[in-house]
């Protein structure tokens, strides 16, 4: 079985909750799958769960290297000098990325408005990215971006390797295969 769930924002990637937040349990019904992934709980966006262990690893398993992609909001006006860093990698604290993709695009038409909305500052604007990873660190891209000069305000995973967002709305899931 594999699902794809739109994960809202401030939804945590498991199924139960001492402290009452909200977790897939509030999303997915279907029983013994578990993410195939993490996303953060103040990312949003396509989160894969599943039955089987063997796909679960071709999916996260950073040798497989499986491509990713974002859509991230960013504090000010992107320029083609930070995509350029981002598209050659970035120096971390715990390394070097791998190269990514990296283009700048305007607010997709389809996106949905975020509860609660990202915050908004008269004088700095904001502009859309695209990235592509083909690697998982604990919040790499909001690293990336921050480490450009660009933090990012809001972050929308939309593809893994094969599998899309395409049209699903937050907390909407979908099956992929049985």
């Amino acid at each position: 079985m594999l699902i794809a769930l739109n994960k809202p924002y401030g939804v945590l990637c498991q199924f139960t909750d001492d402290r009452g937040r909200a977790t897939l349990a509030d999303f997915v019904g279907q029983k013994d799958v578990y993410a195939a992934g993490r996303l953060d709980h103040d990312s949003e966006g396509l989160l894969l769960l599943t039955d089987d262990g063997r796909l679960a690893h071709r999916l996260t398993d950073p040798r497989h290297k499986q491509a990713k992609t974002y859509l991230a909001q960013v504090d000010g006006t992107i320029d083609e000098a930070a995509l350029m860093v981002l598209r050659r990698g970035v120096v971390l604290n715990d390394g070097p990325t791998l190269p990514a993709e990296a283009t700048s695009l305007t607010e997709p038409g389809w996106l949905w408005p975020r509860d609660p909305p990202v915050r908004f500052r008269k004088a700095i604007p904001t502009s859309w990215l695209s990235l592509t990873l083909r690697e998982g660190r604990n919040r790499q891209v909001r690293r990336m971006t921050a480490a450009v000069g660009f933090p990012t305000l809001r972050l929308i995973r939309v593809r893994i390797g094969e599998y899309a967002l395409d049209g699903l709305a937050p907390g909407e899931t979908r099956v992929l295969a049985d």
